[in-house]
């Protein structure tokens, strides 16, 4: 079962530029995939068709009206200021399907004088203050170590307005605009610190080993061999943490008897329980916590993906791209009844021109023979 079948959204169709050659991720390696393919590429398109238009030409401009006339959504993720110069937005795309729901993804949103700009990732995170909080507190501004945090968050808030408008659509015969921007989405990541910046102008800092802001111990500790998060969010797990590492004792501590003073406290806590689970190996401990704790091992890039865990959750798929029959990817974390989703590797740039754009049909895409 495929959640979105029924749904046609002019992304999943993904519409790369003919006259640059496609998405300029195809050509970003270091692992290629043939002449205009790469893994980087393959890593955010999976399962996506692939029609090539050039939206500045009048033959383009029909094509994509082809698309839009039977689709149920129109994603794009240009600059703010193209979608209306390109007629991608609901004012334009209504009168070829009133139904249409037509999504902006940009980098600082369509009505406001950064519309034009050009925006990634790692620029929203220096300025939405992501990376004054990031880090150990005596080293330098820090992005987030995952490559595309925001880029995929943006992704995924847009994806819950396309089919929250869809549905509507369904149900009231008319379309509308959808608009979200990278630097909102980032912003919106701040949570709770954002909260009490705004209501009590207290500026958060960062926490020493990816502590939490309000309770202790809730941050990384180093074992024997390793380290461990540890997240004793409430009283009972502080007590059955202590319990576990033979130190009854604290419970009775004065400067450890509530959330409050275990915070307050917190430098001297972090001592004492370093010198307790440094007496032991991660695996020691993690025999210890494991299913009474919220615990886990901070593991390296290779630990962590060659985690006997994964195949048991089926979190590694394999799929049979034309340049490597036996490409391992990660599976959809979304199960339909208990099942993972099918996967399949994006089609080689505009392969599917013939199967959804007719007016297209004779294009040869850019670099093709």
């Amino acid at each position: 079962m495929k959640p979105l079948q029924g749904v046609r959204i002019v992304s999943v169709i993904k519409i790369e530029n003919a006259a640059i050659g496609g998405d300029p991720s195809r050509k970003t390696g270091p692992f290629m995939l043939g002449a205009n393919d790469s893994e980087y590429y393959q890593a955010f398109n999976i399962n996506k068709k692939s029609v090539s238009v050039d939206l500045r030409t009048d033959e383009g401009k029909a094509a994509l009206k082809e698309l839009a006339a039977t689709a149920d959504a129109l994603l794009n993720n240009l600059r703010g200021d193209l979608p209306s110069k390109l007629g991608l937005d609901y004012k334009s795309m209504s009168a070829v399907n009133p139904r249409l729901v037509c999504v902006h993804l940009s980098a600082y949103g369509r009505n406001n004088e950064r519309a034009s700009w050009p925006g990634y990732d790692y620029l929203m995170q220096a300025e939405s203050g992501l990376m004054h909080l990031t880090g150990e507190p005596d080293g330098p501004p820090a992005r987030l170590g995952a490559p595309s945090i925001i880029d995929q968050t943006t992704g995924l808030t847009a994806a819950v307005g396309l089919l929250s408008a869809v549905i509507q659509a369904r149900s009231s015969g008319k379309g509308c605009d959808v608009d979200t921007c990278l630097l909102d989405v980032a912003l919106h990541q701040l949570g709770y610190v954002a909260t009490w910046y705004l209501n009590e102008g207290h500026v958060s800092t960062r926490q020493r080993r990816s502590a939490h802001y309000s309770v202790a111990p809730v941050q990384t500790f180093p074992t024997a061999d390793g380290w461990l998060f540890i997240m004793c969010m409430t009283d009972k797990f502080w007590s059955e943490f202590v319990d576990s590492i033979g130190r009854p004792d604290l419970l009775a501590d004065p400067r450890f008897a509530t959330m409050t003073t275990r915070q307050t406290h917190r430098d001297a806590l972090t001592e004492i329980i370093d010198g307790e689970l440094g007496r032991q190996s991660t695996a020691y401990w993690l025999r210890k916590f494991n299913g009474v704790l919220p615990v886990a091992p901070v593991l390296d890039l290779a630990q962590a993906l060659d985690n006997p865990f994964l195949k048991t959750t089926e979190m590694i798929n394999v799929i049979a791209h034309p340049a490597k029959p036996e490409m391992r990817v990660l599976s959809n974390p979304i199960k339909i009844n208990g099942q993972r989703l099918s996967q399949a590797p994006c089609s080689p740039f505009g392969a599917d021109n013939a199967a959804y754009v007719g007016k297209v049909r004779s294009v040869e895409p850019a670099g093709s023979s």
